[in-house]
């Protein structure tokens, strides 16, 4: 068998054993790596390659040193999700470095970690400030996760106690131009409403490279052509002004009428109104 064959046969297979292993052992991003992990990846990729086009070395030869590794990275994983001494000593630990706003210096220095390092992670967190953190964290992948202390935390809304309405995650019912009939069958939607709604804006499926559908039934599409400008969803704004003209215009006939029986009417169903307004204006915003 000629050289550069062998090459090519030796390379698509250690191609596809290269994606059996990473789907055995990857399941994490990268950055998220621990050095066990890093490291042993980069050994079996090591054996691989040279596997490939080292001809003077036996496939054979390459093949145990390579299920030998992935034996033996599989066991390491294996032990350490049965027992937390070994996940710590295989693939670490988080070391605290941060406390009440003090810098925990004999933690970085166990770690070999220096002050210009744990500076650089922080701005990465948009934390420019040691004294603003309550507690820091360094992680096995050399990563830094920080809790900031209450006070320079962001408001959220519940902390200002406003309801706000739940939000499930949007499906996608076009890609690429094509329409995604799982997508809106989960939705319980079809390609008629879909085609009525597209037909509303102007566009045609074939020229939607991306079109979503929110928790509130709304569409939302991005087009091929991006000098085409695409108006904003606007029945749930519309929607909730009419319900404030409705209630507004209960409380003028209110004021406007003699009668008694008819005011009181009136300002009874201006007060069902407006909490019928509370109850749905977080939905409509």
């Amino acid at each position: 068998m000629p050289g550069w064959v062998e090459i090519i046969i030796r390379s698509v297979v250690a191609f596809i054993i290269l994606l059996i292993t990473s789907k055995l052992f990857i399941k994490k991003s990268i950055a998220h790596f621990s050095y066990f992990d890093a490291t042993s990846m980069l050994i079996i990729g090591v054996i691989l390659a040279f596997g490939s086009f080292q001809i003077g070395i036996p496939i054979g030869y390459s093949l145990t040193a390579l299920i030998t590794w992935i034996a033996i990275v599989g066991m390491a994983n294996y032990i350490s999700m049965k027992s937390i001494s070994f996940r710590n000593f295989i693939h670490g630990k988080g070391i605290p470095v941060i406390k009440d706003g003090k810098v925990l210096e004999d933690n970085l220095k166990k770690e070999r970690y220096t002050t210009d390092d744990l500076l650089k992670q922080l701005r990465a967190k948009n934390v420019f400030k040691v004294a603003d953190v309550e507690f820091a964290v360094l992680e096995s992948s050399g990563d830094i996760n920080v809790l900031l202390k209450k006070e320079n935390q962001p408001l959220t809304a519940k902390d200002m106690l406003i309801p706000v309405a739940p939000i499930k995650e949007p499906q996608t019912v076009v890609m690429d131009g094509k329409v995604m009939d799982e997508a809106l069958a989960t939705i319980g939607l079809s390609r008629a409403w879909l085609e009525g709604e597209l037909d509303k804006q102007g566009f045609a499926i074939e020229n939607i490279f991306l079109g979503q559908v929110d928790s509130f039934g709304e569409l939302t599409v991005d087009l091929f052509d991006d000098k085409i400008k695409v108006a904003e969803p606007k029945e749930r704004p519309l929607l909730l002004a009419s319900m404030k003209k409705v209630q507004a215009d209960l409380e003028i006939f209110s004021l406007q009428t003699e009668n008694e029986q008819a005011k009181k009417m009136f300002v009874n169903c201006a007060t069902e109104m407006d909490e019928a307004l509370k109850r749905v204006q977080k939905y409509l915003h």
